[in-house]
């Protein structure tokens, strides 16, 4: 038998996962992690290197016991991870400085930027589909001001996935869909764009070689293998960013195909032929892991980070029944959940706002409209009006992609955590208005991780292929479209709620849940 091993580091865990040659799952290793701030340093969110490294090579050697797998047998790895996480390297390649995807310690460098450099942003984001929010350029400008040893050393920057395969085999280099989120970036050429960090007086001599995703470029090392397990020799294969290369592992592959991927942060995206641009900056528009496409994406943040903060603070008798049981506590919350009718109750979750990428951030964290009634609201009724919040802002957020795009869904595919349980699927479904299908491998970003080891080693011919053939179907929902109604008026009542909140945050009587630097 054959496999493939794909590293997957998401915000919220490390993990290694190793499928077979027919996208089959046969193990896994996984740990939470969480990313520290900077002692002084308001929204910063470090990456730390070497715990995360000494995480991942446990989540590898857990892989390959629980599957019984012999190293020899693993024919290709790559890897995958949330977008705009970048690693510094010295000229001798030691990590010096890393940050993971919503850092948002440069505030002072995006506002310098944007009122010494006028137009800039808006012209970069032409080129890139990116705007300052979370990309590189005033990062790198917060290391230069702020940690001039550090920038004085820096000779190469990476993304946290290309990090990984770095450690494994001694190269550096990025692949467009997850190098794209830096911004300094060109959507066309699916390279680089130097100039534009010449431009605001950035290094421009520090950007590796790109490779497409899929592209075998290295081997493991000898010291690698010592430290992981896995076989001296191993090809390493290109991967990319977890987004666009979840929607691969969803049969995603065509111009017009939607997904959801419901994880950590929740993402809607739109498979596009052409790299369109939105004139309002509404939306990110990334590359495509598949070479000639673009990704619109619409993001709603913190979806699955708030579903675990509700179950560690308030969920003890459920997490305990887990653990008695052998379930999984959100399964448990589901079940309690389908008794509660459409609306929660009328509480409105104020969370996540609807994505304006050029003006990004959001209201405090609140419940609105509670009742004192514990038969109405209660961890249930929370809970519920939680996956309703979610469904009702990737709603609007594919509803802006549609505009802008001009291609108007009747169905998505759903994956990801969220789409493990009975409830949640139904509820986007009665939202959107959409048929949503969910597949038989729930975690897409690492399938189609593996499928794009599988491709470097000459084991598919395309990610095309691979997310065609592959890719298997677990459950498909029908919208109740009476239930549908029902959510029309209530996401009315949210963005109207949703806009006084903010003004909360404007006055500052409440603090915002996030927001991008330099607002």
């Amino acid at each position: 038998m054959e496999y493939l091993l794909a590293l997957d580091l998401g915000t919220g865990s490390g993990r290694a996962v190793i499928f077979d040659t027919k996208g089959n799952q046969i193990s896994v290793g996984q740990e939470e992690w969480t990313h520290l701030s900077e002692e002084g340093v308001e929204g910063s969110m470090n990456f730390d290197w070497d715990s995360n490294w000494e995480l991942l090579k446990r989540c590898i050697a857990k892989a390959l016991s629980d599957g019984n797998i012999d190293p020899k047998t693993i024919k290709a790895i790559s890897s995958t991870s949330m977008r705009e996480g970048i690693v510094l390297y010295d000229e001798d390649g030691k990590e010096i400085w890393a940050v993971a995807n919503v850092d948002g310690r440069s505030s002072k460098e995006v506002k310098y930027l944007k009122d010494n450099f006028k137009g800039v942003e808006k012209k970069f984001y032409k080129e890139s589909g990116q705007t300052f929010a979370l990309g590189a350029l005033p990062r790198l400008l917060w290391v230069k001001n702020n940690r001039p040893n550090i920038y004085k050393k820096t000779a190469k920057i990476s993304m946290i996935s290309d990090w990984a395969l770095y450690k494994l085999s001694g190269e550096i280099a990025v692949d467009p869909s997850n190098g794209g989120t830096t911004g300094i970036f060109s959507l066309k050429k699916r390279d680089w764009s130097k100039k534009m960090a010449k431009k605001v007086g950035i290094k421009d001599d520090i950007f590796p070689p790109v490779y497409e995703t899929g592209t075998k470029y290295a081997e493991i090392t000898q010291e690698a293998s010592e430290e992981t397990g896995l076989a001296q020799g191993t090809p390493i294969v290109m991967g990319g960013g977890d987004v666009q290369l979840g929607s691969v592992g969803l049969g995603v592959v065509k111009k017009g195909e939607c997904a959801v991927l419901g994880g950590t942060f929740w993402q809607q995206i739109v498979n596009m032929d052409e790299p369109l641009t939105h004139p309002k900056m509404d939306l990110r528009v990334n590359p495509n892991v598949i070479t000639g496409q673009s990704q619109a994406e619409g993001i709603t943040f913190f979806s699955g980070l708030i579903m675990r903060w509700f179950r560690d603070a308030f969920c003890y008798e459920e997490k305990n029944e887990g653990f008695q049981k052998g379930k999984d506590p959100y399964s448990i919350l589901e079940e309690k959940a389908k008794g509660v009718p459409v609306g929660s109750h009328g509480i409105i979750p104020i969370f996540s706002d609807e994505m304006k990428y050029g003006k990004w951030y959001h209201a405090a964290p609140s419940f609105l409209n509670l009742s004192i009634d514990p038969e109405v609201c209660n961890k249930a009724a929370m809970f519920r009006s939680l996956q309703e919040n979610a469904a009702i802002v990737s709603a609007e957020n594919l509803g802006k992609i549609e505009k802008f795009t001009g291609v108007y869904i009747d169905s998505l595919v759903f994956a990801g955590g969220g789409a493990k349980g009975t409830l949640w699927g139904q509820i986007l479904a009665d939202v959107t208005g959409k048929t949503v299908k969910v597949p038989v491998v729930k975690e897409a970003t690492a399938l189609a991780c593996a499928f794009a080891a599988g491709v470097g080693a000459g084991i598919y011919k395309s990610l095309e292929e691979a997310g065609t053939t592959l890719v298997q179907w677990e459950k498909e929902f029908t919208p109740d479209l009476d239930n549908h109604k029902e959510y029309n008026k209530i996401r009315k009542k949210w963005k109207k709620a949703y806009k006084k909140q903010l003004e909360l945050v404007n006055n500052k009587t409440t603090t915002s849940m996030w927001k991008a630097p330099g607002l």
